[in-house]
């Protein structure tokens, strides 16, 4: 399973970093990826970290403020995320596929930035 945390209330141009522990496999074998949903709003993918060369890719609207980064040893995925924006409130959600698309969802967590 993956249980995310780190969400919170954030003055805009502030900073959050969201982890996303598994449990039950190994992130490091899987694609891991941040999606968000605003209300209203379809989810959206915004960055993830590929599984064997550990590839990093952001959607364009967090390139420069987000960092997406993996801890083997934790079995854990961190989103730093930094000069956040009024726009990046959303509840976030970790996913996490294998090759052979074993599939994974967290529960999210609320990340609200306020003016």
């Amino acid at each position: 399973q993956l249980v995310e945390s780190g969400g919170g209330l954030v003055q805009a141009g502030g900073s959050l970093r969201l982890s996303c522990a598994a449990s039950g496999f190994s992130v490091d074998g899987y694609t891991v990826a941040w999606f968000r949903q605003a209300p209203g709003k379809k989810r959206e993918g915004v960055s993830c970290i590929e599984s064997r060369n550990g590839r990093i890719h952001y959607v364009d609207s967090v390139k420069g403020r987000f960092t997406i980064s993996r801890d083997n040893a934790k079995n854990t995925v961190y989103l730093q995320m930094n000069s956040l924006k009024l726009e990046d409130t959303a509840v976030y959600y970790c996913h996490a596929r294998s090759w052979n698309w074993n599939v994974y969802w967290g529960q999210g967590t609320q990340v609200t930035v306020s003016s």
